[in-house]
């Protein structure tokens, strides 16, 4: 059963809120192939059409490693302040124009010091860039509010130095952190240093996990590590042996109780092998089961999708309705890492309205 046709255009006008997306992940193709004549780097081919096609079809393998190794391209381009300032304005103008009112990126500043850069200044230089894009996105009537997650490597060793950051410029556009990379073989409770400063300062994180590693990787990150939220998180369905019937585990009923935001992608699922397809990606049975449900892009460029695409996949595919986006829209604002009269504002002021006009 498929819910009423929703139009792209009503779909794109809808205020979103997107809360797990890689800066390195959505440059765009254009910018991709600018940046890398500038800087002298290789590109599978110099045609924006057809570099995007390539990224896409590079990561749709079904393997995590496979997938995050196409970011050699993009990171290329982004070891310069030239480079982290042109991505990261047209990061938010791009969110702007697909109708994200709040966002929160991510990227990990050690990637980006391959140039000379510290990994301060690559944090101060997408900062800048972020504000640039923030005034211009509301000097063009559509605002939106982008905060930093900084990210450490997890098969790195400068996770807690990542960490340290985050906590040095909370008051400066860092609204808190994760770790990303490689799942399998590289557990959350290796950087517990990290997390242990960022319970200590007050610093909310997130954490990958559920993706290519199962329940235990979503279990330590919650009771070992303390994470606030879950990086996708799709795994947990392990713990719910009867989706049908929505019986729950222990640590099921855990993230569920307590309201914990699983942020879910997916296309991006779909290209690392979490999910067979749309229809039957966890995200549908788990919104339909009372989790509180995100939804968002991971990396728009690698996995080909914007906010509006997704939410005309779940549409098409998985019978949604305007009212299930409101939903997840609303579920990320409540689990958004900035402050309540904030994330209240933009829920009662912005969302709750703008979906009222599409009802």
């Amino acid at each position: 059963m498929t819910a009423p046709r929703i139009d792209t255009e009503t779909l794109r006008r809808l205020p979103k809120a997107v809360l797990h997306d890689h800066l390195d992940g959505g440059l765009r193709p254009a910018t991709v192939v600018e940046l890398a004549a500038a800087v002298g780097h290789a590109l599978p081919t110099t045609d924006p059409d057809e570099l995007a096609a390539w990224f896409y079809d590079a990561a749709n393998s079904g393997d995590l490693v496979r997938y995050i190794a196409t970011f050699e391209h993009t990171l290329a381009v982004m070891q310069t302040r030239e480079g982290l300032l042109r991505t990261a304005e047209e990061y938010v103008l791009d969110l702007a124009a697909d109708g994200v009112v709040y966002a929160e990126v991510r990227y990990a500043p050690e990637l980006n010091t391959r140039g000379g850069l510290t990994m301060r200044e690559v944090v101060e230089t997408v900062q800048e860039g972020l504000a640039a894009g923030m005034a211009k996105a509301a000097a063009a009537g559509t605002p939106v509010r982008v905060g930093t997650l900084l990210c450490g490597m997890r098969m790195f060793d400068r996770v807690r130095e990542a960490a340290g950051l985050a906590v040095a410029y909370r008051d400066a556009g860092v609204v808190g952190f994760d770790i990303a990379g490689a799942e399998d073989g590289f557990p959350p409770a290796d950087h517990l240093e990290a997390f242990d400063l960022l319970r200590r300062e007050s610093v909310p994180f997130t954490i990958h996990a559920g993706e290519a590693h199962g329940l235990p990787s979503i279990h330590q990150a919650l009771q070992v590590c303390g994470a606030q939220r879950i990086g996708h998180g799709v795994r947990l369905t392990e713990d719910i042996p009867d989706l049908a019937a929505g019986k729950l585990g222990r640590l099921a009923s855990w993230v569920r109780d307590r309201r914990i935001a699983l942020e879910m992608c997916p296309t991006s699922n779909l290209q690392t092998g979490c999910a067979g397809s749309i229809a039957e990606h966890p995200i549908t049975a788990l919104k339909d089961l009372g989790f509180r449900v995100t939804l968002n892009t991971d990396n728009r460029l690698v996995s080909g999708t914007t906010m509006t695409r997704e939410m005309s996949l779940l549409v098409e595919e998985a019978g949604w309705t305007v009212e299930d986006l409101r939903t997840v829209t609303v579920n990320a604002l409540k689990s958004a890492f900035v402050p309540f009269d904030e994330r209240n504002a933009l829920i009662e002021d912005v969302v709750l309205p703008g979906y009222a006009a599409a009802l």
